[in-house]
Parts: structure tokens; C-alpha cells; sequence
């Protein structure tokens, strides 16, 4: 049986970034000379990616949405330790006890508040999987904003429940077609051509990751109340938002207390190995945004079969992937078999269903703990549940999905531009 719950902590008062403590500055963004959503961004978004600011006030209207369901709950899952036979403590705090069933709503509530106080009414975007149209639809019906949300067909044909969802929270729902790229360039077009409305999206953007931070924060002091100190923090990461949520306040800490930061472990597909087997390289996250320096495989990445949406990402943010150019996190691929049979484990001996994102986390931690030798515990976060996707479970984690060859790589970031090593210090942009 799993060991009682940590006594939980207050709901943070302030975000807390990490470009304070950057040991050099990022490298420039580039502009096509097409425009960028930048312009388009609340002030106060703009600022959290620019300001070398290391607290950030939360708004108390958000503060108040978030306080409905945080402290999330973070548990010594000794149960999976038995089921695994770990070597060390493994710890986990749960992100999918809110309507969104996972992390993104952290993020949505500031950035609907946001756009709400700069005059928005309505906000648009683009989704491939259904946690983050869910958790937009849900902030925005929560401040008042109108919201559409561009669906990839895939989704609404394999999962027509998830567009009940949001049409039940106001939501507008519109198909699109079957790629990240597509459906957000779908939101922004449809923004740009209204009054009043905004594109919304801010997949690994700085301001975003700085929203998630609330969940380190809280994990550090729920592991401080029962005088834990964590060897390693273990994340899932698509674009990187909820990863850098949960590890960078572990990194912030250690550098403003010149300590030594936990092993920060970013755990991503095989199928979209972009940390891993990508280059450094001038790209976009999102159609409206500039070029950026990113890890990528490139805008034609080799189209991979995979349970895990969150995780089919071709572009990590630059915040991430400066941080892990530098050497300050590290990254490791997992196959999506291996992912799904320790979710599966992870269900059956601790009685939750985790995504197949968070699933892919589980089986790094499982490997750490049990092929490694951590100096001490280990932290995991799920970043959402999978009651959603209790098929990929069925099907998955019997078969693997494609992993590409060194050669289609090659092929899809042959006409990227390296970043520059001596790049000049400039204004960050989100």
C-alpha cells in the first residue's frame, strides 16, 4: 500500500522564473519579416518572457481558480516501488485531477485571465490531443471569453466524446487537419481576421513554462515537510512546458543558493526523438511565431505513429532547449511499448490511469530506479491522467510505434540553419 500523502502546502502566491539565473544569454530570435504573434501578446506575457524577473505575482482571480484543485497530490508510490523493484524512494505528484485531466490548465487560466484584461472576447486555438482545448475552453468560460478550438479530424472521429466536452464548456469546435502545424495555423488565421480576437497557444513558450513552475514549487515544498530531498526530477516533455514547470524551480533554487541542482531528466518519444537525435537550429514552434533557437527535427520531421499526442511535438522551446545546449537538463528517448507497460504497471499497483505522456516519465523512472544508482529519491511527475486513452494501453504495449532512421533526419533538418556559438545578446522574445 502506498505511504500516506505528504501534509500539503498552500497554493503558491508567485511564479517563480528561472531567467535570472541563465549562465549566458539565449540566443536571437529571427523574423521572416511575415509577422510573429508577439505583437499580439498581453504585455504581461511579453514581460514574463523578457524581464529577468525571478517572482511573479499570480493574479488573485487566477490564484483563486487555481486553489479549486491545487496543491495537486504528491506521494511516495510504494506500491510501483514494489512492482518494479526499486532501489530508491520514488515519488510522484499528479497533475490530472482537474477538468482538463492534466497540466495545461495551469497554464490556460493565467493566459485567458491575460487576454481578457488586454480586451479580448474570444480566443482561438489549435489542438491535437483534447487536455489542452479542454483546459482553454474551460478558463475561458471561467472569465467570460468567448473560445473556438480547431480539432485535428483524428480526434474528433476517434474520440467525438472529447468535442461533447467542450462544446458542454462553450466551446466552438471546428476540424482541421491532422498535424500540430495545421490546426494551430487554423486558430491564428481565424484570429487574425476577427476583432477581439486572439490566437492562444504558447506551446513551450517561457510565460507558459513560467505558469507551470506552481507545480515544482509545490513539489519542493511537499517534499521539504517531510524532510526529502529529491536525486533526481523526471518529467515528460513534448514542447517542454510542464517539464520545465516542474524541474526549473529545482534549478532556480540551486543557483540562487550556489547548491547543486537534482539530475533534471526530460523524458520524450522515440518516435519524435527531438532532444535526443535533433539539431540546434533555427525553427518555429508555432506558424505565427519567429524563428527560434530550438532543438528540432525540423517542420518535415518523419510522420510517426504514437499513442502520445503531447509527445508528437517536432520543436522543443528555446528555454528547454538552451538549458539542455548548455547541459543544465538531460534528455532520454523511451520506446512507446516500454512506456505503455509501465503505465500499465503504474495503474494496477497504484489504482491510477496516468497518460501515455506521463506513462513515458514512468518508464524512465523505472529505469533509473532499478538499472541505475540514484544518490537518492526520485521525483516523477504525471503531468495528466489517461482515463482517455485506456485504449493506447490495450493496443500500444504490444506493438511499438516508428522510430525513425538516422536518415530521415538527416533529411528533415538538412535545410535548417545551425544556431550561431557566438551569437550576440538581444531582448528575449517568447
Amino acid at each position: 500500500m502506498s505511504a500516506p500523502p505528504p501534509t500539503p502546502t498552500a497554493v503558491p502566491t508567485d511564479w517563480r522564473s528561472v531567467l535570472p539565473y541563465l549562465r549566458g544569454p539565449l540566443p536571437p530570435d529571427r523574423f521572416s519579416g511575415k509577422g510573429s504573434a508577439a505583437p499580439l501578446l498581453p504585455d504581461e506575457l511579453a514581460r514574463q518572457c523578457a524581464q529577468e524577473r525571478e517572482y511573479w505575482r499570480i493574479p488573485e482571480e487566477v490564484r483563486e481558480a487555481y486553489a479549486r484543485y491545487r496543491p495537486t497530490r504528491l506521494w511516495r508510490a510504494t506500491a510501483f516501488e514494489d512492482a518494479i523493484g526499486a532501489r530508491a524512494p520514488v515519488y510522484v505528484k499528479y497533475e490530472g485531477g482537474n477538468v482538463a485531466g492534466g497540466h495545461q490548465l495551469n497554464t490556460a487560466l493565467a493566459q485567458a485571465y491575460y487576454h481578457r484584461e488586454a480586451g479580448a472576447v474570444e480566443l482561438a486555438t489549435g489542438t491535437v490531443g483534447a487536455r489542452w482545448g479542454v483546459a482553454l475552453a474551460s478558463a475561458c468560460a471561467l472569465f467570460g471569453l468567448r473560445c473556438t478550438v480547431f480539432a485535428t479530424r483524428a480526434l474528433l472521429e476517434t474520440q467525438r466524446y472529447q468535442a461533447e466536452v467542450l462544446e458542454n464548456l462553450g466551446a466552438s469546435v471546428r476540424p482541421s487537419g491532422d498535424s500540430l502545424s495545421r490546426v494551430v495555423g487554423d486558430a491564428a488565421t481565424y484570429a487574425a481576421d476577427r476583432e477581439g480576437v486572439r490566437y492562444c497557444g504558447g506551446f513551450g513558450a517561457t510565460y507558459s513554462i513560467l505558469h507551470q513552475s506552481v507545480i515544482g514549487i509545490e513539489s519542493r515544498q511537499q517534499l521539504s515537510d517531510v524532510d526529502v530531498e529529491v536525486a533526481v526530477v523526471i518529467g515528460a516533455a513534448g514542447a517542454g512546458t510542464h517539464f520545465g514547470g516542474l524541474a526549473l524551480p529545482f534549478l532556480t533554487e540551486a543557483r540562487a543558493f550556489g547548491t547543486r541542482a537534482p539530475r533534471l531528466l526530460a523524458v520524450e518519444s522515440a518516435s519524435m526523438p527531438v532532444l535526443t537525435r535533433g539539431v540546434y537550429a533555427y525553427d518555429r514552434l508555432e506558424p505565427t511565431a519567429p524563428f527560434q533557437a530550438v532543438y528540432t527535427l525540423g517542420t518535415h520531421s518523419p510522420k510517426t505513429r504514437t499513442h502520445a499526442p503531447g509527445l508528437r511535438v517536432p520543436a522543443v522551446g528555446k528555454l528547454i532547449s538552451a538549458l539542455r545546449h548548455t547541459g543544465a537538463i538531460e534528455a532520454e528517448a523511451v520506446e512507446e511499448g516500454a512506456a505503455l507497460r509501465a503505465g500499465r504497471l503504474f495503474t494496477l499497483s497504484e489504482t491510477i490511469v496516468p497518460s501515455p505522456e506521463a506513462a513515458h516519465a514512468l518508464a524512465a523512472a523505472e529505469k533509473v530506479v532499478t538499472a541505475e544508482h540514484p544518490e537518492g529519491p526520485v521525483l516523477v511527475c504525471l503531468g495528466g491522467h489517461g482515463y482517455s486513452d485506456v485504449h493506447a494501453f490495450r493496443e500500444g504495449a504490444a506493438a511499438e510505434a516508428g522510430v525513425p532512421t538516422d536518415d530521415e533526419l538527416r533529411a528533415a533538418t538538412r535545410a535548417l540553419h545551425p544556431v550561431d556559438p557566438a551569437h550576440r545578446p538581444t531582448p528575449r522574445h517568447c
